[in-house]
């Protein structure tokens, strides 16, 4: 074994371990298929129109983690030009009977894809008290 091939003796001296040669190719690139166009970055789909329904849970979900009280359920929902606005009824302060339980109505303003944008309680109540209606 006298005779060392030059890649290898090469190796030796420089301390590198030798590099082995293969017949692996590179894959060719991918072609476009449109004729003359560059490559682009797939379009982005339009947003979806949320729903009310989705809205709603939104409203729920965001203020509870917010607040950390308890929804007890959606009174109003209209779309706005920004988004939608949201009524909640949330438990301010349970009592003992629960007829005598606080009761809070927030106003919740979401933007278009739902995500809470503000809130603010518009007023605080008892649950056995009637209320006045127009």
């Amino acid at each position: 074994m006298a005779e060392k091939s030059a890649a290898s003796t090469e190796s030796e001296s420089s301390g590198t371990p030798p590099t082995k040669k293969t017949g692996a190719k590179r894959a060719p690139a991918k072609k476009n298929t449109r004729s003359g166009a560059s490559a682009r970055a797939p379009r982005a789909e339009p947003a979806r129109k949320i729903t009310g329904a989705k809205v709603a849970e939104q409203a729920v979900r965001q203020l509870g983690e917010l607040t950390s009280k308890e929804i007890e359920g959606v009174t109003a929902l209209q779309r706005t030009e920004d988004g939608w606005q949201v009524e909640l009824e949330v438990l301010e302060l349970r009592r003992i009977p629960s007829t005598t339980d606080v009761l809070g109505t927030y106003q919740v303003g979401l933007d278009a894809s739902g995500e809470l944008q503000e809130y603010r309680r518009l007023g605080r109540y008892v649950r056995g008290q009637a209320e006045d209606g127009a």
